[in-house]
């Protein structure tokens, strides 16, 4: 069944059409990286401004080669994380065919092989690399279980179905310097002090603002209803979005990301609970506080945008 999906899907982008499809992290709305008029379509649909760039997804590092220059120790780096949630911001070499429409004219881009089967069958059966970036409309939330998908994209894209995705967070864009010194531009599913240990460095510098990486608007990861955070009290409409033991209740609903105050099973859940307490009966959504360590940052981060 699965091979019959990754056929048809195949057949859409390569005829210029958008396909959704599973990663780890969150699901993709993908089309022909090389192909302008499907990237530009990606924009339109999602009503994505087009300085948000796009990931570039691959099926192994010989693929992201022949478009783009990669260093040995951003090769290093990549055999430690990849396939996984880390995107590396690459430059694109002058032969490339990868479209301009990518990242908004620059030739840097965001690259990453995924660690999901269907994902990777999917680039590899192409032989392109897909540029994709989450399956929502522009500004909401992302997607990590496919009943969360947003109606306007079910009624008009194909969509390949997987279980929840491992993650549930984004996965994080760095890029290396000249002094191959670390730069994290997107906090995502791995963590800073991940990348660390098992870079061997000492010092890793978080960039707040960047054009080359998706992720930085201010207003970004949004619910339809409002957000407060770090709350101490549920209001009588409040939903509650809750983490670990304690007092807090709500008499709407109540979802805990974990109760053992776990930060992977807080991440998995993250977005999904988020779409529950949206479609739900509460006109507001309270969300206890995330300690902001290790994912907790990233959590943080996405809460953070999603209330401006």
């Amino acid at each position: 069944m699965n091979k019959n999906k990754i056929d048809f899907a195949k057949k859409l982008l390569s005829s210029g059409e958008l396909v959704i499809f599973p990663t780890e992290t969150v699901y993709g709305l993908g089309a022909d990286a090389t192909n302008d008029k499907a990237v530009k379509s990606i924009y339109k649909l999602k009503n994505r401004p087009i300085n948000n760039p796009l990931i570039c997804h691959f099926s192994n590092i010989a693929q992201i080669e022949k478009y783009f220059i990669i260093s040995e120790f951003e090769k290093k780096l990549a055999s430690k994380f990849w396939p996984g949630p880390l995107t590396i911001i690459l430059k694109k070499r002058k032969e490339s065919k990868i479209s301009n429409f990518l990242s908004n004219n620059s030739i840097y881009v965001g690259c990453r092989i995924p660690n999901n089967f269907l994902a990777k069958k999917l680039i590899s059966s192409l032989e392109l690399p897909i540029a994709a970036p989450s399956a929502n409309l522009s500004q909401r939330t992302s997607v990590t279980n496919i009943k969360d998908l947003d109606p306007i994209l079910k009624k008009k894209i194909f969509i390949i179905k997987d279980k929840q995705s491992k993650y549930g967070l984004e996965s994080t864009v760095i890029k290396i310097n000249k002094k191959n010194n670390i730069e994290i531009l997107r906090h995502g599913s791995i963590t800073l002090e991940q990348l660390s240990k098992i870079a061997k460095v000492k010092k890793i510098k978080v960039i707040k603002k960047s054009k080359i990486s998706p992720g930085n608007l201010s207003k970004h990861y949004s619910t339809v209803k409002p957000i407060r955070i770090n709350i101490k009290k549920v209001l009588n409409d409040e939903g509650l979005l809750n983490f670990g033991k304690n007092k807090l209740i709500s008499n709407i609903i109540n979802l805990n990301l974990s109760e053992k105050k776990n930060l992977n099973e807080a991440a998995e859940n993250f977005y999904h609970f988020l779409h529950k307490l949206d479609k739900s009966n509460c006109k507001r959504i309270a969300v206890a506080k995330i300690p902001n360590i290790g994912l907790g940052k990233t959590i943080n981060d996405r809460l953070k945008r999603a209330i401006k």
